[in-house]
């Protein structure tokens, strides 16, 4: 499966800017029908979370229909990231998966809020995964934080999962950090892992960039810098059949005693 990363700045609480901005990346990512295309986290408001009651997307309304339009348009299956998405009082932070029609394969609301970034303070957390297919790999998509938590990705590679989607917007004081959970989760659960993260700044934060793609080994097969970038690579279902089978961990497990 081809898999493009978007890896790209955000305009603090504009999400008229961010949404032009998204278009044009778009525009010059060169994308081929059938891949993958990934986006990072709250790319449509940044960490403006204060001002969600103003700029927040009512019910995800706009993010859905122009995350269907991109991926009808380009003929792509598209995790767009997430979004600050409102209802009523309570805001998300949400991601939204499409197939190549356009059509929606799902939605997950970030499970674990990260009080360093105060969203527990702006945000409710969700409370269930998203699972999804696509050609060979079953997808599990988490957001940032989320990776910090073994304990979820185990959940959810106990339901099959093969490859972690995470969008992130993580500081480049903890890029070390970042880097290592994203091989530990890829070695533990022998399954890609790709991380789409963001670059720039905001009033309280300089982000991290580097955004990666992990093999099953925890190997780093692509690696983006910290400026804007298009990442493109190829991953294969066999690598995960072929780990799987070289250590099979999975069938030496003990889950009665944990």
């Amino acid at each position: 499966m081809e898999v493009t990363l978007l890896q790209i700045d955000v305009i603090f609480g504009d999400p008229d800017q961010n949404y032009r901005h998204i278009e044009q990346v778009f525009k010059k990512a060169d994308l081929k029908p059938e891949q993958l295309v990934i986006l990072p986290e709250l790319w449509d408001t940044g960490y403006d979370l204060a001002r969600l009651p103003q700029i927040a997307d009512e019910n995800g309304v706009r993010a859905q229909k122009f995350l269907a339009y991109l991926a009808k348009k380009y003929q792509v299956y598209l995790i767009g990231g997430s979004v600050a998405r409102q209802n009523t009082a309570t805001f998300f932070n949400t991601t939204y998966v499409y197939d190549p029609d356009g059509m929606k394969i799902g939605s997950y609301d970030k499970v674990h809020l990260f009080r360093l970034m105060r969203e527990d303070q702006f945000l409710s957390a969700g409370n269930k995964t998203l699972l999804f297919d696509i050609h060979d790999f079953h997808i599990a998509c988490d957001i940032c934080y989320d990776l910090r938590f073994p304990e979820w990705f185990r959940k959810q590679a106990s339901m099959q999962a093969n490859l972690f989607v995470v969008p992130a917007q993580w500081p480049i004081q903890r890029l070390d950090a970042w880097k290592k959970l994203l091989q530990a989760r890829a070695i533990e659960n022998q399954s890609y892992v790709i991380g789409v993260n963001r670059v720039g700044s905001d009033p309280d934060n300089q982000f991290a960039g580097h955004s990666l793609v992990v093999d099953p080994l925890g190997k780093v097969i692509k690696e983006l810098g910290e400026s804007e970038e298009i990442g493109k690579i190829t991953i294969s279902s066999d690598e995960i059949i072929a780990s799987r089978k070289e250590i099979p961990a999975f069938s030496d497990r003990r889950p009665e005693l944990y």
